[in-house]
């Protein structure tokens, strides 16, 4: 199953889910909080992720945390291929779903 952000969901269960995200140079997200925890592993490329204001710059073979409810976005600064889980599972309940203002 593919998600309205491109994310092409992989397995789920109860508590937690797995995702898989291509992204192309380039692209990047608005800082958003969703009510979900994230765990990422990057495969190939290179992401830089900001957290709370706090930027890191990831490359394949490192991971991330983003906890439930920490503002965050990301810049794709080379095509990347990641690999996430969310617990709870983001594609339900409308998780995945932009914050309302």
């Amino acid at each position: 199953t593919i998600g309205e952000m491109g994310q092409r969901y992989l397995a789920s269960g109860k508590q937690v889910s797995l995702r898989l995200w291509e992204e192309k140079s380039g692209d990047e997200s608005s800082p958003t909080a969703r009510e979900y925890e994230t765990v990422g592993y990057l495969i190939t490329g290179t992401l830089e992720l900001d957290l709370h204001g706090e930027r890191v710059t990831l490359h394949a073979g490192d991971s991330w945390l983003v906890p439930a409810g920490a503002v965050h976005c990301y810049r794709v600064l080379e095509a990347v291929v990641a690999i996430e889980a969310t617990s709870p599972p983001a594609q339900f309940n409308e998780r995945d779903d932009p914050p309302e203002n």
